[in-house]
């Protein structure tokens, strides 16, 4: 009986502890987003499919351009389309009809507004022709 009120008291105090380090603990997504003024997007790019998968991503921030490799060509295409990444002109090119999926996400903010972006496209030219510079993270 002493072992279980032991535990107990002890179970107790643990979860009063970890209760009143989550109440003082600041907001895990306050910080990024103070860090973050400006246009920016999270962009990932996943190739292949769910047996084999290379994700990649990077912070485009656009105030100035940095954080990607095409960075001033990919917010240049975002402010034509007003941070819309399916409203990006598409190019006139002839893609391979081969199947090698690839997956663009983005999350960020563009002259304050969310913006939330996912689309799976059947190769990596279908998306370049789709969505210019934004997710050419090779460089």
């Amino acid at each position: 009986m002493t072992h279980t009120n032991t535990t107990t008291a002890v179970r107790g105090g643990l979860l009063a502890a970890a209760a009143l380090l989550l109440a003082t603990a600041p907001s895990a997504q306050a910080a990024p987003q103070e860090s973050t003024r400006g246009d920016w997007l999270f962009v990932t790019l996943t190739t292949g499919d769910a047996r084999s998968r290379d994700t990649r991503s990077t912070l485009l921030r656009c105030d100035p351009p940095q954080g990607h490799g095409r960075a001033a060509e990919a917010c240049a295409q975002l402010e034509s389309a007003d941070g819309d990444i399916g409203a990006i002109s598409s190019w006139e090119v002839y893609c391979p009809m081969i199947y090698a999926p690839v997956t663009a996400h983005a999350r960020g903010q563009w002259h304050g507004r969310p913006v939330q972006y996912r689309e799976t496209f059947s190769n990596k030219c279908v998306l370049a022709a789709r969505t210019g510079a934004v997710f050419a993270l090779d460089g």
